[in-house]
C-alpha cells in the first residue's frame, strides 16, 4: 500500500447487480481509495450467477457469498467479518467515485475520537446533491416524504429541515441525526461493539437504527460536504401503495417499536429510548 492510500476496508452488498459492482470497484481502485484486497463484495445469494461472474472478474478483491438473502444489513454484517482495517466503508453497488474527496471524510476520524460514523456527500450523475443526512423521523415528516403534500407549504419547509439542506450549504462538516446507508464510513470496533446492523430490518431503516444506537452509545454521526460519492439511483415510487413503500413502512414499525417515532416533533438525538 502506498502512503496515499488510506487504511480502509470496503464492503459492497450485491444482489443481481454485478455490472454495477464492477463499476464501483473499478472507481475505488482507480482513485486510490482502498487496495483491491481490502474490498469485500458480498453476494446476497443472487440467483443470476452474480457470484461466479464477480469471482471471475474481480481479480484481487474478495468475493464471498451468503447462504441466504437476509437483506442489506445482514449482508453488511457478513462482509464486516472479512474486514481487517479499523475504518470500514459501506457502499451500495449503484455508487462510484470520481475523485479523492473521501479523504476529507476519513480525516474526521483522526480529529475527533467520538466520531463513529461519517456520511458521504451523495451526488446524482448530473451533479445534483441527494442530501444524505437526515433528522430523526416524525410521522409528519413521513407523510411529507411519501405523499405529494411534501412539495407544498407548510410541509415543504419542514421536509427541507428534515433533509438538513441548510447544513450542506455551509460547506463544513456537521453533525446529523442519521446518514443514508448508501455510502458511509464507520469505525469497525464500534460497529462490532454495537452488534453491527440490526438484521431484523430486511431493507430500509437499518441505517437510521445504527445511527440511533451510535448516538445512544455516546458517539457522533457527521456528514462531510465535498466527500463526493456518485449515486446513480432510480428511486422506487414514493407512493404509499408501492412495494418499496410498504417495505419501508414495515421497517418503520420495527424502528418505532425500538425507539418510538413521535407524531409531530422529531426526537432529539439523546436520549432515544423505547417508551420514553
Amino acid at each position: 500500500m502506498d502512503s496515499e492510500t488510506p487504511a480502509l476496508s470496503v464492503v459492497i452488498v450485491n444482489y443481481c447487480t454485478p455490472h454495477l459492482v464492477l463499476k464501483c470497484v473499478k472507481s475505488i481502485v482507480l482513485n486510490g481509495i482502498a487496495e483491491a484486497e481490502e474490498i469485500i463484495v458480498v453476494d446476497n445469494c443472487s440467483p443470476d450467477g452474480s457470484f461466479t461472474k464477480l469471482q471471475r472478474e474481480l481479480v484481487g478483491a474478495r468475493v464471498v457469498r451468503s447462504k441466504s438473502n437476509g437483506g442489506f444489513g445482514a449482508g453488511v454484517n457478513f462482509g464486516a467479518r472479512y474486514c481487517s482495517s479499523e475504518l470500514m466503508l459501506v457502499l451500495n453497488p449503484d455508487t462510484y467515485f470520481e475523485d479523492k474527496g473521501i479523504r476529507a471524510a476519513i480525516d474526521m476520524f483522526k480529529t475527533d475520537p467520538k466520531v463513529a460514523v461519517v456520511g458521504l456527500d451523495l451526488i446524482c450523475p448530473d451533479g445534483g446533491r441527494q442530501y444524505s443526512s437526515r433528522r430523526f423521523y416524525s410521522y409528519l415528516d413521513i407523510i411529507g416524504r411519501r405523499t405529494p403534500f411534501g412539495r407544498h407549504w407548510p410541509l415543504k419547509s419542514r421536509i427541507d429541515a428534515h433533509l438538513m439542506k441548510s447544513s450542506w450549504d455551509l460547506g463544513q462538516p456537521f453533525e446529523a441525526d442519521w446518514v443514508m446507508g448508501t455510502g458511509f464510513l464507520v469505525r469497525r470496533s464500534i460497529f462490532a461493539d454495537l452488534g453491527g446492523m440490526d438484521e431484523g430490518y430486511f431493507l430500509y431503516m437499518e441505517d437510521v437504527d445504527l445511527c440511533a444506537r451510535i448516538w445512544e452509545a455516546g458517539y457522533k454521526v457527521v456528514c462531510v460536504p465535498g466527500a463526493r460519492l456518485v449515486h446513480d439511483h432510480q428511486r422506487s415510487s414514493a407512493a404509499l401503495h408501492s412495494r418499496a413503500a410498504r417495505t419501508h413502512l414495515k421497517s418503520l414499525l420495527r424502528f418505532h417499536g425500538k425507539f418510538r417515532v413521535p407524531v409531530f416533533k422529531p426526537r432529539p438525538r439523546l436520549p432515544i429510548v423505547a417508551g420514553d
